[in-house]
């Protein structure tokens, strides 16, 4: 088993830019030489399930049952090691194509009492042109979604690229969901497109009136920050409520950023990344005034997916960190100090090929989803040795 930042090879190691102020110049470090974690645990991946086909995100239930996303379109029941043979009912068809799909689930804070289960996925408009992020939500009873119900639609764009689209429940109470630019990346920088934004709504998928641009003429009033890429990996930090998101770069490029109302994350005009195949220069370069720099970067590109911020008791070492899944293979831990990355190591690269979200349990384990086709697709537990 291969781990910690002494496996990274050449063609994996990133470099690293610290936040600094909103167009301002930022130190440069090489991911690879980042000091390890003082503290550091062995870990072992012990399966869960199998036969999940392109598993997407994932919920825990106050039962121990654990929702997932499959891409392809269903919503499938985890209990007790088992994958139950029939998807949750009651969803609309949900098509596959390209990146788009059934993608993230997220229990409303409420879900004792409401029973309500929030879900993104990408959804054919209606005049058959183009598709959309949509975000939804439904009662979960006997198994069963009831009351279907869609609270919001982005942007139609006919493109199979960059959906996002994470979802995470704030301690404002508000529901936030990623968007990615779908493609189109100029699309990223027009107040009057939510593509390459994230989204603050109500819980009911109406736009709360202090919102950045709400009051804004030719704003879409539900943007809370743009210029992003391709964000699929949003969390609140434990003990601070802030609000954190990772994204795709193109090749190279992938960001980890504090996310602050109202502001622009400069894609595609600044960017770490370049094209794909080419290598070519995007956009003006790497830093502008009104544009915020990332917290870090990575070059190449690590494809950045799912974040958590560990606080279970089964890794001590590991509370307060945050854990990224990467589908370039294995996950990357990064040593937290407030909003500095003091540390960082990547691990499971081999026994994790392609992993797409990462969450903390109600058992206080770290599991984790392996994107592939059915039957490869994998739901797994990350356990210390």
């Amino acid at each position: 088993m291969r781990r910690g930042l002494d496996r990274l090879a050449a063609a994996v190691a990133a470099a690293v830019c610290v936040a600094g102020t909103a167009g301002g110049a930022a130190a440069q470090q090489e991911f690879a030489t980042y000091a390890k974690p003082k503290g550091r645990h062995e870990l072992k991946v012990v399966p869960v399930v199998q036969g999940l086909d392109h598993p997407w995100g994932m919920a825990f239930l106050p039962d121990g049952g654990i929702l997932v996303t499959e891409r392809t379109g269903k919503l499938r029941l985890v209990r007790d090691g088992k994958l139950a043979a029939e998807p949750v009912a009651g969803l609309p068809a949900i098509e596959e194509h390209g990146q788009g799909g059934l993608l993230d689930v997220a229990l409303h804070p409420g879900f004792a009492q409401n029973r309500l289960i929030y879900l993104t996925y990408s959804e054919k408009a209606a005049d058959g042109k183009g598709r959309h992020t949509t975000l939804a939500r439904f009662r979960y009873e006997g198994g069963r979604a009831e009351g279907f119900q869609v609270l919001y639609r982005g942007v139609t764009v006919d493109s199979k690229f960059h959906f996002g689209s994470r979802i995470a429940f704030g301690p404002d109470g508000k529901v936030y969901i990623s968007h990615g630019d779908r493609g189109d990346k100029e699309r990223a920088q027009d107040l009057g497109d939510p593509a390459g934004s994230i989204i603050r709504l109500n819980e009911d998928g109406t736009v709360p009136p202090d919102n950045p641009f709400a009051s804004r003429a030719g704003a879409r009033p539900e943007i809370f920050t743009w210029g992003h890429r391709n964000p699929q990996g949003m969390a609140f930090q434990p003990g601070t409520g802030k609000l954190w998101a990772a994204e795709h770069g193109p090749q190279g490029g992938d960001e980890v950023n504090l996310v602050v109302a109202g502001t622009n994350y400069g894609w595609p005009v600044i960017t770490y990344g370049a094209n794909y195949g080419t290598g070519t220069k995007i956009g003006e370069g790497t830093a502008k005034d009104g544009m915020a720099q990332p917290v870090a970067y990575f070059v190449p590109s690590l494809a950045l997916a799912g974040i958590d911020f560990y606080d279970g008791a089964n890794l001590p070492l590991w509370r307060g960190d945050m854990v990224v899944a990467l589908l370039s293979g294995g996950i990357a831990r990064l040593d937290m100090d407030g909003e500095r990355i003091v540390a960082a190591e990547r691990l499971l690269e081999s026994e994790l090929p392609r992993t797409r979200d990462v969450q903390t349990g109600p058992d206080g384990k770290l599991y984790a989803l392996v994107d592939a086709a059915e039957p490869e697709g994998q739901l797994v537990r990350l356990e210390r040795r």
